[in-house]
């Protein structure tokens, strides 16, 4: 018994040979927002303590990192720690706050 093949134009091919692909609707999915945590210049506590604490507390912070956060907020009254979810940054700004450091958190814009 023979079996004959019927070549017949494919679904979704259009007479040009290209194939016409279908695609789903995306799910747009908003980015989370996230949180600016603030290091506020504080006169009680040591540039060194200030320094050793950033690192404690936020463990990605260098360094640098740590040592230029504390002089922007001398300098300025106010530092950028970290940007991030809205959970680590509760986390780090109470976290600094238990180590007697002023600290808040805002919305990054």
């Amino acid at each position: 018994m023979a079996s004959t093949v019927v070549a017949s134009q494919s679904p979704g091919r259009e007479s040009g040979g290209a194939a016409v692909m279908e695609k789903a609707p995306e799910r747009v999915r908003k980015p989370s927002p996230r949180y600016k945590v603030l290091l506020h210049n504080d006169p009680v506590n040591t540039m060194e303590y200030v320094v050793t604490t950033l690192r404690q507390v936020v463990p990605s912070l260098s360094e640098q990192d740590a040592i230029a956060v504390m002089l922007e907020a001398h300098n300025t009254g106010v530092g950028l720690v970290i940007v991030c979810d809205i959970e680590p940054a509760e986390f780090y700004c109470e976290t600094l706050r238990a180590k007697g450091l002023t600290s808040s958190i805002e919305p990054e814009e």
